[in-house]
């Protein structure tokens, strides 16, 4: 939805049910790595990928779930390690607050002022979505809620 009508491309994960066996670290061990990550502030995504390309003491791990049986969020919430927004809607919030900023800066911008209107009904959907859940019930999005979230 709001995109440019292009396909996305890119090639299938292998279907595995378990990991390789040249990844033979135990799962406390990633499990640990992934906390120190989350700590640093890196996001779950980008902790999955520092797994795939750095590894645990110099050991890729291709896929945590298949290491370790749990997802990098579902790791994160055991510890009490995760961040108080999902990554996508905070995503949306961060790219929001600096289309907002252009746009009041460049009232004339029309094409990013649409594209600030689609950024912002992206995160209302999401906002509904997760409301109740990992939100507040009475949580609703404005740019000043936004702002001090990310902040």
């Amino acid at each position: 939805m709001h995109t440019r009508r292009r396909g996305s491309s890119g090639s299938d994960r292998p279907a595995a049910d378990e990991p390789p066996e040249w990844s033979d670290v135990d799962s406390d061990a990633i499990e640990a790595r992934v906390v120190d990550l989350a700590e640093q502030g890196h996001d779950p995504s980008v902790i999955g990928l520092k797994l795939r390309d750095e590894g645990v003491k110099g050991t890729p791990i291709p896929n945590v779930k298949l290491a370790t049986g749990k997802k990098v969020t579902e790791i994160l919430e055991d510890h009490d390690a995760s961040h108080e927004l999902p990554e996508d809607l905070k995503n949306l919030m961060e790219r929001a607050v600096g289309l907002h900023e252009h746009v009041d800066a460049n009232g004339q911008d029309h094409q990013n002022k649409r594209a600030l209107q689609n950024t912002e009904s992206k995160i209302r959907r999401l906002v509904n979505y997760y409301r109740g859940d990992e939100l507040d019930a009475d949580f609703t999005y404005t740019y000043d809620n936004a702002v001090e979230l990310l902040d």
